[in-house]
């Protein structure tokens, strides 16, 4: 008796194991598939993660590069409006230093072209053949000094010119016995007006400073080569051609300038 017994509970025992075995291997599967499920989720918010990483690294190097963009523009409408200030500014003080010397008395042509100061040499009395200023007529050059020292110093203008040329000029008739002839005659005509104005105005015309850095005056001399009237078939063709130039040139761009134009405005050329 107890024999059967105990063989209807062995079957019972071992479908209990199987039940058991299956239980577990269903929970093993379970936490296998959670396991797989966490591994794909967190390598989705790991893909996440970088693409938005790159998204802002993106964003950040548009943002650097509006900037940059933003300063060359900057950069170029400031060189430009300094161009166009320097432009208006030697304009106008041509103008205003012709119309007060009129005030004055002194009557000197301006060159629309090239806002050029054109002074005749007989308002400063050079003898033929001489580059002295003769003592009565340097209250004439005295003044036009004066008055050119005001118009350069007047809100700085000077600091938005390059170059400020005292020029000398004659007409086409050789001049002999004279060190470089009719060349070294404009030029010495120039040194004697600029070293008057040195020693004798109040202003020191030779401590002003352009924008390039460098003083702000020279002195030169052309013969005759740049002649007012081309025809000098007479003195009085000639004689517009005998005079002092006063040249006011404005600040010109340099090569880094014209680079950085070239850069803002995408016009560079390619290496």
């Amino acid at each position: 008796m107890s024999r059967r017994l105990l063989a209807r509970r062995r079957p019972e025992e071992s479908n209990e194991e199987t039940v058991w075995i299956s239980f577990s291997d269903f929970m093993t599967a379970l936490l296998t598939v959670f396991m797989l499920a966490a591994v794909a989720l967190v390598f989705s918010l790991s893909q996440e993660q970088d693409a938005l990483a790159q998204a802002r690294a993106e964003a950040d190097q548009a943002k650097v590069a509006a900037e940059e963009a933003q300063a060359r523009g900057d950069r170029f409408d400031t060189m430009l409006s300094s161009l166009g200030t320097g432009e208006q500014v030697r304009a106008d003080m041509v103008t205003e230093i012709r119309d007060t010397l009129a005030a004055r008395g002194i009557h000197v042509e301006v060159d629309p072209a090239t806002s050029v100061l054109r002074v005749p040499v007989d308002l400063l009395g050079f003898d033929s053949g001489s580059s002295e200023i003769q003592p009565q007529h340097e209250a004439n050059a005295l003044i036009i000094g004066e008055v050119i020292a005001d118009a350069l110093l007047k809100d700085d203008r000077f600091t938005l010119l390059d170059t400020v040329f005292v020029e000398g000029h004659t007409d086409d008739v050789p001049m002999e016995g004279l060190f470089g002839g009719n060349w070294g005659l404009s030029a010495n005509r120039a040194i004697s007006l600029w070293r008057l104005w040195q020693d004798k105005l109040p202003a020191d015309l030779d401590s002003l400073v352009g924008h390039s850095g460098e003083r702000l005056f020279s002195v030169s001399g052309y013969a005759d080569t740049r002649p007012v009237n081309a025809v000098q078939g007479s003195d009085s063709d000639r004689a517009a051609n005998r005079r002092i130039d006063i040249r006011f040139t404005e600040h010109r761009l340099s090569e880094e300038e014209i680079s950085g134009i070239r850069d803002a405005t995408g016009t560079g050329e390619s290496p």
